[in-house]
């Protein structure tokens, strides 16, 4: 087995080597094999060793073999208690998932503050089979099914193409102790349940099951390869990525043979579950939005617009003196006196300063909000009608900024500048606002 996993790093893992690699240690079979390992090829290695308080006495024993351990071996050792239950019930967590958040989070601080470049864990091929059948029962798509990666960032899992047969073997061969976590006897979580009666079963029925299941997740992976390669090359036919948002062409994805699949390619890293919506969403009146945690979905005309849930501004009203001549904070804007306009953009405008009182104010906009646009002479207009005829999504109204003088608005930041502030031949006082 060493010779094989020395193999295995220099083909497949070479970033690994004359790295500073931080082996997460728990005290069991698989983990006291892993720091055995990577000792024995001499690696600079360093051992992390959570107790996370979940069985009692027996938890602080495990920290004390770790740790004993590591001092035999003139290993580094950073060691961290958590009291996990109580994290749990803080952030309405299961245990199972408290644990793990715990754990990943205090091992990138590690990697920050102490300098190594990897934490490594002792995932083996039957954690890959568990996690299959796990997502299997719960239904998932392909990427659920090609397994537990080797290499995830800074997450490496060297030890996945061994089974735990092969690890219990290696124990044995080179008297390897390891603490027994009695929890893994008990049918109480479903993972301990595959384990001891759904893989035993499949084993039977094919003795070499596991080698089959291994080559089966290879083609899965490969698969998988495949259909990401496709979707990046439709994405760039079919979205549009701006700064703050996504837009998708619906005229373009609805050519696509099964587009609901490229949807779901697509949308899946931001956190949507509710899959019907979303794919009603495609033919759903304008206007329309369905939400995940911290993403929302919006239909407009003929396309969807990706983008974040916008939190409300705290402030909600931004004050602007008559000293002032830039502000930074929500937009950035710039106030300057000039002898002469010169129009340039819609992000620019020019206006009769003295018509000004200050302090000036920015915010957002509100229905029943109205001004009289520029070149039409007077003639008063809801926001709504002109974001309406100027074709604004939702997102692109929420995101609009109003500038305001005395309860007058005096522009619809980058788009219309209201008549009652325009410069005239009787102007002496022009003021040139410039978004940037």
């Amino acid at each position: 087995m060493l010779a094989t996993l020395k193999k295995h790093i220099e083909t497949n893992l070479p970033f690994l080597l004359n790295k500073k690699l931080l082996l997460a240690t728990s005290g069991g079979l698989d983990s006291m094999v892993m720091a055995h390992l990577f000792k024995n090829l001499q690696f600079d290695i360093a051992i992390a060793h959570c107790n996370f308080q979940l069985r009692g006495v027996d938890s602080f024993k495990d920290q004390k073999f770790v740790q004993d351990f590591a001092e035999e071996n003139e290993i580094p050792v950073n060691i961290t208690q958590f009291d996990t239950q109580a994290f749990a019930a803080d952030y309405k967590l299961s245990t199972q998932v408290a644990a793990r958040d715990l754990r990943y989070n205090w091992f990138y601080e590690l990697l920050e503050e102490e300098g190594y470049d990897y934490v490594l864990t002792a995932h083996h091929a039957d954690d890959n089979l568990e996690t299959f059948l796990i997502n299997l029962s719960r239904g998932t798509g392909l990427e659920g099914l090609t397994g537990i990666p080797e290499e995830n960032g800074s997450i490496v899992r060297p030890l996945l193409h061994f089974t735990r047969a092969e690890i219990l073997e290696y124990a044995k061969e080179n008297n390897i102790t390891w603490r027994e976590d009695a929890s893994n006897a008990s049918d109480k979580y479903l993972r301990n349940k595959i384990r001891h009666h759904v893989v035993p079963l499949l084993q039977e029925i094919n003795p070499n099951f596991m080698e089959a299941f291994q080559k089966t997740q290879s083609y899965l992976q490969e698969s998988a390869a495949l259909v990401e390669d496709a979707s990046i090359m439709v994405y760039q036919q079919v979205a549009k990525q701006e700064e703050d948002s996504i837009t998708f062409d619906l005229n373009q994805l609805k050519k696509l043979p099964n587009y609901n699949a490229y949807l779901y390619q697509w949308l899946s890293e931001f956190g949507f579950t509710a899959w019907n919506d979303v794919y009603d969403l495609v033919d759903a009146v304008s206007g329309k939005q369905i939400f995940a945690s911290n993403f929302r979905l919006l239909k407009n005309r003929d396309s969807l617009i990706l983008s974040k849930i916008l939190v409300e501004d705290e402030v909600g009203t931004y004050f602007i003196d008559k000293e002032q001549q830039e502000i930074s904070i929500p937009i950035k804007i710039t106030f300057k006196s000039v002898a002469n306009p010169a129009f340039e953009s819609n992000k620019i405008i020019f206006v009769d300063g003295d018509k000004l009182q200050y302090p000036l104010e920015l915010k957002r906009w509100q229905k029943g909000d109205n001004f009289q646009p520029f070149g039409m002479g007077g003639k008063s207009k809801k926001l709504s009608k002109f974001f309406k005829d100027e074709k604004l999504s939702l997102l692109e109204k929420e995101q609009c900024w109003l500038l305001w003088s005395a309860n007058t608005l005096v522009w619809i930041t980058g788009l219309r500048q209201d008549e009652r502030f325009k410069i005239t031949e009787n102007t002496t006082n022009i003021l040139k606002i410039e978004l940037e």
